[in-house]
């Protein structure tokens, strides 16, 4: 039996900075940020989108198309959590009318909660092939204005279905993991900042892809060659073509040519939304699907990062027709929907979205009808609802 990826949605908020305006206002030439961070543009969220809200905006790309009675498995993968108790999952089962006998809860592991999530959910589906599970990644990414790390910003929420005989990408057997208790990038409890060790992050996410390609290669008895596409974790598209200089060194022109056409493709999304955390990997196989030219059968390496640290490279095999299930069009118009703001426009929303409402404050979204947004908060209990 054949289990995988199913169907997949992605969401990011309305407003967006561009590059080269961010560049000249911190007074650096916009080839740092457009060549040297691989970034064009960057996803702005204001007080009205959160890790929830986000999330259920990307499961309603596809909710329509699934049969809800089915799923008996919902699993949220963030690192910007909206509560220390509370699972995200339970506000996005209660706006998606999920039934009360769908288990559901919340995991963390830095970047790697999406890729947590999913293997949960795969061996979930493996023992109930009858039942379908649903794994959403959502986050925003905040290092602070003016700071090294303000460029790999972002924020988006990739969602997807997990189920038996998928329509995406079927999941091969086994996976390579290594883990390490560093110290490269962290939030404490006190702060919506992350604080972080950009050239020592870089370094210990080049290190784990080594170890875990090269093991993930000897365990199934695979040559680099063998892939039709390897995709990454990208805090900035930068990071990942590194690690694909490391996957197609000493290889022949054919395998480098074809690795690098298709890392070209899965880093399209990213470079215009930035970093959206534990859903960037999911984002680089969306982008994979809409802008490459995979057959079906084709062979997909992935490797999921998350800070702290955990690396784990797994694969997966397209299925034929898998075409069908994206929607490079809508995804297109979503991302044309946004409004671009100046730096002092984006400044000020970053700084006011650092700030928690007024409780009994009610927001209201700028963005297109059918969106859900956080609409405050009432006697401390947040309020979400669709514009």
């Amino acid at each position: 039996m054949r289990v995988g990826i199913d169907k997949i949605g992605l969401f990011t908020p309305n407003k967006y900075v561009d590059m080269v305006d961010l560049a000249h206002a911190r007074n650096e030439d916009p080839n740092k940020y457009l060549i040297g961070i691989g970034q064009s543009e960057m996803s702005v969220a204001d007080q009205t989108q959160d890790a929830v809200s986000m999330g259920i905006n990307a499961t309603m790309k596809y909710i329509d198309r699934i049969d809800k009675d089915k799923i008996g498995l919902l699993v949220f993968g963030t690192e910007s959590g909206i509560d220390q108790s509370k699972s995200a999952s339970l506000f996005v089962k209660t706006a998606l009318k999920l039934k009360p006998e769908v288990r559901t809860f919340e995991v963390k592991e830095a970047c790697f909660g999406l890729t947590a999530a999913l293997m949960i959910a795969r061996d979930f589906v493996r023992v109930h092939p009858d039942k379908t599970a649903m794994v959403i990644g959502s986050d925003i990414a905040r290092y602070g204005i003016g700071t090294a790390g303000e460029v790999t910003q972002g924020a988006g929420s990739v969602s997807m279905l997990i189920k038996a005989d998928p329509a995406i990408l079927a999941l091969n057997d086994g996976h390579s993991a290594y883990s390490e208790d560093i110290n490269d990038f962290w939030r404490p409890n006190d702060s919506k900042l992350a604080m972080v060790d950009g050239k020592y992050s870089t370094q210990v996410y080049l290190d784990f892809f080594s170890k875990t390609f090269a093991d993930y290669k000897k365990q199934k008895k695979l040559e680099t060659n063998d892939f039709d596409a390897i995709i990454y974790h990208l805090p900035f598209t930068k990071m990942g073509l590194k690690a694909n200089r490391l996957a197609v060194a000493d290889q022949d022109e054919a395998t480098t040519e074809k690795l690098q056409n298709s890392f070209d493709a899965s880093k399209q999304l990213s470079r215009r939304v930035g970093n959206i955390y534990t859903a960037s990997l999911y984002m680089s196989l969306l982008s994979l699907l809409e802008n490459g030219n995979l057959p079906a059968g084709a062979l997909v390496g992935l490797f999921s990062y998350g800070s702290g640290a955990m690396g784990e490279l797994y694969s997966g095999n397209l299925v034929e027709g898998y075409e069908k299930e994206v929607n490079a069009a809508g995804d297109e118009k979503m991302l044309k929907r946004r409004q671009k703001v100046s730096v002092p426009e984006y400044e000020e929303i970053f700084n006011t979205a650092l700030d928690d409402p007024e409780d009994n404050e009610e927001l209201t979204s700028d963005d297109e009808k059918g969106t859900w947004y956080f609409a405050g908060t009432k006697g401390n209990i947040r309020q979400y609802k669709v514009k």
